[in-house]
């Protein structure tokens, strides 16, 4: 498993064939020879971002770990004339998707000049003939006003599907570029279909948009439709508060979405600066016992009559005993963390004799269903300028991304090999500690860390 620490990690992004067809952009890019904005496509973008990691690499400049830049290319694989494209989205909801379709075709048609695009519909069912979905003809007609509308115009699905029967829809239709729009488990569905074709020798470039609403994929700044959910989440917290104080001992617990990564529950709490606790996959906590939440909770509330909790979904699974079921993408399904910190509050202020009363809030299928915010929009289309600029110049197995701020291609394999989580030590889950004044955590009373933040 590759990790933002090895050494080893190859950033080599797998190509289709050398690139002798004349791009209609060239001489656009050629205006630009002259201007700041111009890189060299045999530039890489550094992957360390301060001297002391580059001093500990030991290793000479050309050996550096670095990424391929995204952009544009003088000559390009494919020819546009005879280039069929499809396009699938994949996985749960997420503010953007129709944004990033919207980008493809358009860039696809306007400035590359390619006559057939086919949006595939409800995931990857939508290459198997036993399914029965038909398949859309896209051109800027149809995908006119769509990035206004959240969810996606395709539809999508969960769960695995053949790649040798994708690889055959994709041969019957001769389609010559993939675009696939998903998170970690849609991304390994599109790297089996890249082997696939590969051991079939088809020169069919297979292109990624990786979607995550936790912000979990590696080796990105930042997933697209991040800042619009965890913006919505913020709406949430602020009505939380409202029913919270407005109530004797009142607490409104809010479910934000966070299967192992706490990322749009820190983000949303420091946005709506008005949760007293954030709870996340990566920080463990402990219910019971003088140093415990509920104990804590309970002296917030006294203290201030109200208290407003947020909380992760993959949160305090290790309060429960072991369950190994998985959903249709093959993830391990969570428990209910909502409903035990319901259940128990319920039963500890009832045991300490304290009025309460709670407001239970899960906004997720809200805040997946929304239009992408403007920062989203500009986001979402920039990646699918990147993506089809990739594409077309014969890039395959990979996905297009932002790294130190620059859109860069980024090998499937490195995508899928781990996950982006907040780190307990590092300063987002610092800041979040400052504001909500919480404990370092919740366990031994005795411990040094339960008294960092209060928790007296």
């Amino acid at each position: 498993m590759a990790s933002a620490t090895n050494p080893q990690m190859n950033f080599t992004v797998e190509q289709l064939g050398p690139c002798t067809v004349d791009s209609p952009l060239a001489p656009r890019l050629n205006a630009r020879r002259t201007t700041q904005h111009y890189v060299q496509p045999t530039d890489r973008v550094l992957f360390d971002d301060t001297l002391s990691k580059l001093e500990r690499r030991d290793l000479p400049t050309s050996e550096l770990p670095s990424l391929e830049p995204s952009g544009p290319r003088e000559r390009i694989f494919f020819d546009p004339s005879k280039t069929r494209v499809g396009i699938v989205t994949c996985g749960g909801l997420c503010p953007g998707i129709n944004n990033v379709i919207r980008g493809l075709v358009s860039e696809l048609t306007t400035h590359y000049g390619v006559r057939r695009i086919y949006g595939f519909r409800n995931g990857y069912q939508g290459f198997i003939p036993s399914y029965g979905h038909d398949v859309v003809d896209l051109n800027l007609e149809v995908v006119d006003g769509i990035d206004g509308e959240g969810g996606t115009i395709l539809g999508t699905s969960r769960g695995q599907q053949d790649a040798g029967e994708i690889a055959d829809c994709l041969e019957r239709m001769g389609i010559s570029i993939l675009f696939v729009i998903g998170g970690d488990g849609t991304m390994r569905g599109a790297q089996k279909i890249s082997a696939e074709l590969r051991e079939r020798g088809q020169k069919t470039a297979v292109v990624g948009i990786p979607k995550t609403i936790d912000n979990d994929i590696p080796f990105i700044d930042q997933s697209f439709g991040f800042q619009s959910a965890f913006s919505e989440a913020s709406r949430s917290i602020r009505s939380a508060k409202v029913e919270a104080r407005t109530a004797p001992n009142g607490v409104s617990v809010v479910k934000l979405m966070g299967r192992h990564s706490g990322f749009i529950a820190c983000y949303a709490a420091l946005a709506q600066n008005d949760a007293d606790y954030v709870l996340i996959p990566e920080v463990p906590f402990v219910l019971d016992g003088p140093g415990g939440f509920l104990a804590d909770l309970r002296r917030r509330v006294k203290e201030q009559g109200h208290a407003v909790v947020v909380v992760a979904e993959g949160a305090g699974q290790e309060l429960f005993e072991a369950d190994e079921a998985r959903d249709a993408s093959g993830n391990k399904r969570l428990q209910d963390v909502g409903k035990l910190l319901r259940d128990r509050l319920a039963e500890d202020f009832a045991a300490h004799g304290m009025e309460l009363n709670m407001r239970y809030i899960d906004p997720s299928y809200n805040i997946r269903s929304v239009p992408a915010n403007p920062y989203d929009a500009v986001y979402c289309i920039r990646l699918a300028h990147a993506a089809v600029h990739a594409a077309m110049a014969g890039r395959t197995n990979m996905v297009v991304g932002r790294w130190r701020r620059r859109f860069v291609h980024i090998p499937i394999d490195l995508a899928v090999s781990s996950r982006n989580q907040v780190d307990p030590n590092g300063d987002l889950w610092w800041s979040v500690l400052e504001a909500t004044g919480q404990p370092w955590s919740f366990g031994d009373a005795d411990s040094p860390a339960v008294q960092v933040f209060g928790g007296q």
